[in-house]
This record gives structure tokens, sequence and C-alpha cells, in this order.
């Protein structure tokens, strides 16, 4: 009898710490799965521009909003572009902290249609690394991309006219108050 409970407390004991593994597990594993099929729009990200640049154009457009309780103020600088697929685009997003205290953001980001999150690729974006801004600080940030020609043949994304490019700014905790001065650039210490 005593044999038998210990089965079970074990058997439970093991159930338990499974589950709770796989909840561990399971937002990695969607981050993975997001950023190699392009599920949910998630982005490409490469170190450079597409060889090849169609005569066919697409749409780009582009949004920004902020959590709750984030304070900055945000927006992109163009509402949209129109590129041909493959070439490389460039558009900045504006950020202002209007608070009299440094804040620290990070950018969450998705593409829609979600069809075209696996053909939209980043070269440099603002939301590869936290972002610092100063009281009353006023910063553009630029994102450069393009649009893989492989768009073209796909399934479902070759009838992809317009994507919309979307980040959302989260609040974060500040880093150390040294940081943020380093962060911080003045016309003084350009050089």
């Amino acid at each position: 009898m005593m044999q038998r409970k210990s089965r079970t407390v074990f058997q439970t004991l093991s159930v338990v710490i499974l589950m709770g593994g796989l909840a561990w597990a399971s937002v990695p594993f969607y981050d993975w799965f997001c950023r190699v099929t392009g599920f949910g729009g998630t982005t490409n990200v490469s170190n450079a521009g597409s060889d090849t640049i169609l005569d066919q154009t697409i749409t780009v457009r582009f949004d920004a909003s902020i959590e709750r309780d984030m304070p900055w103020q945000f927006r992109p600088s163009a509402r949209e572009m129109e590129l041909r697929i493959g070439e490389t685009g460039l558009t900045f997003f504006e950020a202002f902290n209007p608070t009299d205290e440094a804040v620290a953001g990070t950018a969450s980001f998705n593409v829609v249609p979600y069809e075209a999150g696996e053909f939209f690729s980043k070269i440099e974006c603002f939301c590869f690394e936290e972002q610092v801004l100063a009281p009353n600080e006023r910063i553009a940030m630029p994102v450069t991309f393009f649009i893989d020609p492989d768009i073209v043949t796909d399934r479902d994304a070759r009838f992809v006219h317009t994507v919309t490019l979307s980040y959302t700014f989260h609040r974060i905790d500040a880093p150390a108050v040294d940081s943020v001065e380093a962060s911080v650039v003045t016309p003084d210490s350009k050089g």
C-alpha cells in the first residue's frame, strides 16, 4: 500500500514537473517557431540588402504605439512608402520623452498580413536594442529593410501588395545611472 502511494506521488510530481518545463519552454519555442516560419508577423534579420530588385512595387505602411505605462510620444516619420521588391528602404521613427526623468524602453514589432512576415527583412533596427531617453530628449530611430523577392512566388504571400510594420514601445527598468549618462549624446560630445 505504501509503495502504491509513493508511486502515485512520484507520477503526480513527474507530471507537474513536466508541465512546468513545457510552460517554461513554450515562450522560447514559440519565438523560435515564429522567427523560422514568419508566423504571427515575425520578421527576418539580414546583414545586407537583397541581390535582386524586381520591377514590381509594394507599399509598406508604418504604425507606432506605446504600452499604457510608457510616457513617451512615439510615431513614424512617414506613414508609408512605396518601393520595389528587393530594394532597400530606410525610414525613421521618432520618440520623445516629455518627463523629467530618464525612461528606458524596448520595442516589440510585427508585420501584417502575417504571410508577409517571413519576407520582411530588417538590416538595421532600433528594436534590436533597448532605448534610453533622457528627460525631454527627442530622437529619430532608423529602420533599414527590404522585402525579399521570394514573396512573389510564395503561394500565400504573392498576392500581398501592402505590408504594415507595427511597433509598440514598452517601458522597462532603466539601466544604472552611469550607463544612462554615457548613452546621452550632447553636441559637445560628438567630437
